[in-house]
């Protein structure tokens, strides 16, 4: 088992929820972390009906356990009504509490508090490549970082299947939308969008349904935790700015296998485009593990001028090229944007073979990119 750099260990004396896609790990990771602590799995058919018929089951069970002693519950989000039980245990026994799911959708939907506070909420991504001896990035960008998938060598079935799954647990077994169909076809036609500004009327017209169908649909997306937006940055000086979202599915595995994109290979438009994705999701792991507060956006101007990445108000902008050999028209966004916001620190990931400056943007090959983030060098 490959050693994880989420820190749930550390949490002493709290309660945790621990949210993340299907099989980004979060089982493997508990069971590793805490061999010895009772573990209550809600996959289990059993367990499932036991708690589901009679919530209060659950606070029967562990009023005997000591205090403060820790006990897991495994895809919480399948029984809401378990939460006040949690609840009423955390405030009245000390029990501490491990919550795991992939979703909170269910939960928002029944009304469910989550816990008002009392639990620590944590993330777990896919791989990231500071958690991969020999790390091999063509292979990151063709078979995306799940666990699952990032370790075999051909990962289409299992991405099949993985989507599948999602449509089946997620969408049809929580009732999320009424038109199974229709939802699959509009995620077909937002991996499209994948890595562009959101426009909600044209992914509208393409499935078929209403604008407000497709907010809907995205919000669903996020919610499952199958993908997130990045806002726009949207502090102008001179230039007018666009203002819409842009879209990234989770994982760039599995924008690969909706796009039927396979077998990229460095110089092709495809593995620049999942090369980019490849860097947001680096890059939004490691806020998300480190700096939960800072903000992550992107820029674009309505004359076309576009940087992918902008962390906090304009400290550090980030530009992610494909190029082996980084050129001047390469910067044109980097430098547009340094002329609004000159004390921005310019950065440019590419394949280049070593670092170096060009008109005040650093220039990273992508290794060196990694290493720097991982070791918060960058931010």
């Amino acid at each position: 088992m490959l050693s994880r750099i989420i820190n749930i260990q550390g949490v002493e004396n709290e309660s945790v929820f621990l949210w993340g896609a299907r099989q980004t790990g979060k089982s493997t990771l508990l069971k590793m972390l805490f061999p010895d602590v009772r573990y209550i799995d809600l996959l289990k058919s059993d367990e499932f009906a036991r708690y589901n018929r009679r919530p209060s089951l659950l606070r029967e069970e562990l009023s005997l356990i000591p205090e403060n002693e820790l006990v897991i519950i495994d895809e919480i989000q399948k029984i809401p009504a378990l939460h006040d039980e949690v609840h009423w245990l955390i405030s009245n026994r000390h029990i501490r509490f491990i919550l795991s799911g992939s979703s909170a959708c269910k939960l928002r939907r029944s009304g469910v508090n989550l816990l008002g506070g009392r639990a620590i909420r944590k993330h777990l991504y896919p791989f990231v490549s500071a958690e991969i001896p020999d790390f091999d990035l063509v292979k990151a960008c063709n078979n995306g970082m799940l666990p699952r998938h990032y370790l075999v060598e051909n990962p289409t079935n299992r991405l099949d299947a993985y989507v599948g799954d999602y449509l089946q647990q997620e969408i049809k077994a929580e009732a999320l939308t009424r038109n199974l169909n229709t939802f699959i076809r509009f995620m077909e036609v937002a991996a499209l969008s994948n890595g562009e500004i959101l426009n909600y009327n044209n992914i509208a017209s393409e499935c078929g349904i209403s604008a407000p169908t497709v907010k809907e649909y995205f919000s669903i997306l996020e919610e499952t935790l199958i993908g997130y937006t990045i806002p726009a940055f949207t502090r102008n000086v001179k230039r007018r700015v666009i203002q819409s979202p842009k879209f990234y599915y989770f994982d760039v595995g599995v924008a690969n296998f909706l796009l039927r994109r396979a077998a990229l290979s460095p110089g092709s438009p495809e593995f620049g485009h999942a090369f980019e994705h490849l860097i947001l999701q680096e890059i939004i792991a490691y806020i998300g593990y480190f700096r939960p507060r800072q903000n992550l956006s992107y820029w674009r101007t309505s004359s076309g001028y576009e940087v992918d990445a902008i962390i906090g108000n304009a400290e550090v902008a980030i530009e992610v090229k494909s190029s082996d050999e980084v050129q001047l028209h390469h910067l044109k966004g980097l430098k547009a944007f340094s002329e609004e916001f000159p004390d921005c620190r310019l950065i440019l990931v590419s394949l280049d073979k070593y670092p170096r400056l060009m008109n005040k943007v650093e220039i990273y090959p992508v290794s060196e990119f990694l290493k720097m983030l991982w070791n918060s060098d960058l931010f």
